[in-house]
């Protein structure tokens, strides 16, 4: 299993698959790289695909320590070094589109094409979930609130063919102190200022019937990202890439292969 190590000496699982343009995929909080197991073979047919276990997740250290969406990106970056690639292509959703974020401003030559999936700018300017999303996932019953989780996450539709297992719900080996730190870190989120400084081709990626990071987020991005694409995707959830696949995963290869020429 590799492993690349930050220059704090945090190690970090990583994986790599099919050939082609590096494309790095990022998940979302207190997930794992396995978040993409659904739809990952839809990109390896094209692309040499990279993901990475979040400091606090899977097979990556878990040091009970500060993080934040712009210190994850420092993350890929020791991914990438690791791996010796100068650029890639990154496709982020949820907490990885706003990890995606810090990637393409601070260091827009290593980054060739951006995509960011149901994503969000943080702060002050980002809409946030509504308090009666907020008291279903903090329900004392558990059971429920993982209930209410999954419906945020896919359709009633969808649910009642697919039994899982879903991939997109927490990591289940995380310890408590590592969940915490995501969420804080994701909570913590503000790229307002910076996005305009995003120089690489941008697509913005969002389903209409999110509302556990609001659809109203993707308009909000695309109009401060320069030349930002918007593509939203009707009846979706926040698992748009999941559920939506067949729509979802045509519509980002379409766009990487048009932004590489």
């Amino acid at each position: 299993m590799p492993f690349a190590i930050t220059q704090g000496g945090v190690k970090l699982s990583y994986q790599v698959r099919g050939s082609g343009p590096a494309l790095v995929l990022l998940q979302g909080q207190a997930n794992n790289h396995r978040w993409w197991d659904p739809v990952r073979d839809d990109f390896d047919r094209a692309h040499r695909t990279i993901t990475l276990d979040y400091r606090g997740t899977g097979d990556s250290d878990k040091p009970d320590e500060p993080y934040t969406t712009r210190g994850f990106a420092q993350d890929v970056l020791a991914v990438l070094d690791e791996l010796g690639l100068d650029r890639a292509d990154v496709y982020g959703t949820s907490m990885g589109g706003r990890v995606a974020q810090w990637l393409a401003a601070d260091h827009p030559g290593r980054v060739g094409t951006l995509v960011l999936g149901c994503s969000s700018p943080g702060g002050a300017h980002g809409l946030e979930r509504g308090n009666d999303v907020r008291r279903a996932l903090a329900q004392a019953d558990r059971a429920a609130a993982g209930r209410a989780l999954l419906e945020l996450m896919y359709t009633p539709a969808w649910l009642a063919t697919h039994p899982g297992p879903y991939h997109t719900v927490g990591d289940p080996g995380m310890p408590a102190h590592a969940r915490r730190r995501h969420l804080a870190a994701s909570a913590g989120h503000d790229a307002w200022a910076v996005l305009p400084a995003i120089t690489a081709p941008t697509l913005v990626v969002h389903g209409t019937d999110d509302v556990f990071n609001p659809a109203g987020n993707a308009p909000l991005l695309a109009g401060r990202i320069p030349g930002a694409e918007l593509r939203l995707i009707e009846g979706a959830r926040h698992a748009y890439f999941e559920e939506f696949r067949e729509v979802a995963s045509p519509l980002v290869l379409e766009f990487l292969a048009r932004s590489r020429g």
